[in-house]
């Protein structure tokens, strides 16, 4: 298992400090780690889950698009693979979203994430019915509290450097909105994350943990086509690029990817489309339907086939810190060692520390 001490003794200053920044954030996840994988379509299945709740961290399943049948069977091999804790991911705008909350507690998963929008009392109560403790994305400090008040048991709080579909505000803003002013839940930071200094940071101001999506996508035991991964190595976080939407009337919801030919065809595609529409060839419904269904089955060309210029290449800013291909449990070694160099630095100069909180 990956940088889990046995206890205190013996532990560095910065180390112990460390365990005592992010203590609600293990203890509400049930794993020595605070540290939690974004749920990635296609990405964050039960190999990659298993083996960050083995290494120390908290898996999260991507259940996307499955249906009620695949994610209990999903469910079931991950735990077959490991005897932590891990929790799973869960869209709402899916059409049986009851039947996969109903699901999970069938399986006995201690942890739901509701992700996707914000979430209706119905499905955080059905959640809660079931014994999970739920966790829901919060955009904002008045979401936030409205999301408590409604039961939410713990908040991930994501920036808009993240990969997949994004919000408008920035991380560190949100932390600065959020964390100084919601204490009654743990709250979890993500959204660019790829460096122990940044977890060390947030930790600081308040979170009691991070969560990671594409640091952990060319881990040795993602499923990821080498190819998919050799793009990620290549890119940098200029290359992470949020979706374009050329006609305010034709909304597209902004999605963080790689720029490449699919990208560019996107933008090709909505002027035509567009163009179109206004010559009377295609009705608003046709038109809007066209640009929707663009990206239909695109993830998984670029994730499972590896075809990396034809399909979506969904990356947060942070890829631009992926060096090489490596072992899970080395990446979050090194992550923990980072976070905990920080906080040596904060040991040796407290009075730096006490500047900085001034």
């Amino acid at each position: 298992m990956a940088s889990t001490p046995r206890d205190d003794a013996g532990l560095s200053p910065g180390r112990r400090r460390l365990e005592r920044l992010w203590r609600a954030g293990t203890e509400f996840l049930g794993c020595p780690l605070a540290l939690m994988g974004g749920a990635m379509t296609w990405v964050s299945e039960r190999r990659l889950v298993s083996t960050i709740s083995n290494a120390g961290g908290f898996g999260v399943l991507a259940c996307g698009a499955m249906t009620p049948d695949q994610l209990g069977a999903e469910i079931a091999a991950t735990r077959a693979l490991t005897t932590r804790p891990f929790g799973v991911n869960l869209i709402l705008m899916h059409p049986q979203l009851e039947r996969l909350i109903d699901v999970c507690r069938e399986q006995q998963v201690g942890h739901v994430v509701l992700a996707g929008g914000l979430p209706g009392r119905a499905a955080m109560a059905r959640v809660k019915d079931g014994g999970a403790r739920l966790l829901c994305f919060a955009p904002s400090l008045g979401v936030a509290r409205k999301l408590v008040r409604q039961g939410a048991d713990a908040l991930v709080i994501e920036g808009m450097e993240a990969g997949g579909h994004i919000g408008p505000v920035s991380t560190s803003v949100l932390a600065q909105e959020i964390l100084p002013r919601l204490h009654e839940v743990p709250v979890f930071v993500a959204g660019g994350i790829g460096h122990g200094e940044a977890i060390a940071a947030y930790l600081r101001m308040g979170a009691a943990g991070c969560q990671m999506g594409t640091r952990f996508v060319c881990a040795t035991e993602s499923i990821a086509h080498p190819a998919f991964k050799q793009a990620f190595l290549r890119a940098s976080a200029r290359d992470a690029v949020p979706s374009v939407q050329i006609d305010p009337e034709f909304k597209v919801i902004p999605v963080r990817a790689l720029a490449n030919r699919a990208s560019r065809r996107f933008v090709e595609t909505q002027l035509e489309v567009i163009a179109q529409h206004r010559a009377g060839a295609l009705s608003f419904e046709e038109a809007a339907l066209a640009i929707e269904h663009f990206w239909a089955g695109a993830l998984r060309r670029a994730v499972i086939e590896g075809d990396v210029e034809n399909g979506s290449l969904m990356a947060g800013q942070s890829v631009g810190l992926i060096e090489k291909v490596q072992p899970l449990a080395e990446i979050l070694d090194e992550l923990v060692a980072q976070a905990v160099a920080a906080l040596e630095r904060d040991e040796a100069d407290p009075q730096r520390v006490a500047e900085a909180a001034e």
